[in-house]
């Protein structure tokens, strides 16, 4: 790992990451472990140069392709839900985008099983997420919205784009008692919704209003 990259100058300092930290624990945010792994986790080298020194502002910034890099507290609020009943060992992302969120989730849980269906923007990931030493992450490029079958069940899912409704493909990969973050919802009628797996089907928990983009079909190379 090159750590002078890592630890970063000026706008992307230990001391500008200690800030952000501050500003998302006074939003709500209650996990340390979530708290100390996005404080020790180089934003800036998920986004493009140009917008390093914008990397510790917490809002979602441009990554290209239509797509974006999620807000701080939008990642740290999803990986809470996500593991505020328990650790998880077997994890589905579904849209790797930029990959910074596949490498929180990476320092926090077992595997994590990320797919991703711009090209491109999957090979920028797994160069970062090398960069950063994750061995425990493995990358497809695939259409979201069927999951990853040949890796089920999951303990975990988070989706980083918003289908119209629960995909129940998905709640298929979860197993029982497994718990699956989204947010679900039309353009700007979005809300972030907790499923988890039942024995006869899943419970939902509709938590707060968010802005994602559209969870769409398809391969794009």
């Amino acid at each position: 790992m090159n750590s002078a990259h890592h630890r970063g100058i000026g706008m992307t300092s230990m001391r500008t990451r200690n800030r952000l930290i501050e500003r998302l624990r006074d939003e709500g945010i209650k996990s340390q472990g979530v708290l100390e792994v996005m404080r020790n986790t180089p934003r800036h080298i998920f986004v493009e140069e140009a917008l390093a020194s914008r990397a510790y502002e917490d809002t979602a910034l441009p990554i290209g392709l239509g797509q974006t890099i999620s807000q701080p507290y939008i990642v740290a609020r999803m990986t809470e839900l996500l593991l505020e009943d328990g650790p998880l060992d077997n994890v589905l992302e579904v849209g790797t985008g930029s990959g910074y969120q596949t490498a929180i989730l990476a320092q926090m849980v077992g595997r994590v099983y990320s797919v991703e269906r711009i090209e491109p923007l999957l090979e920028q990931a797994r160069g970062r997420l090398r960069e950063m030493g994750l061995k425990n992450v493995r990358l497809k490029l695939s259409d979201g919205g069927m999951g990853l079958p040949e890796y089920a069940p999951y303990d975990g899912i988070m989706v980083t784009a918003a289908p119209a409704g629960i995909p129940l493909a998905l709640v298929d990969q979860l197993q029982e008692g497994g718990r699956m973050v989204l947010p679900v919802g039309a353009d700007r009628d979005q809300i972030l919704v907790k499923v988890t797996k039942t024995e006869d089907g899943y419970e939902k928990e509709m938590l707060e209003r968010v802005i994602f983009v559209p969870l769409l079909g398809g391969v794009q190379r």
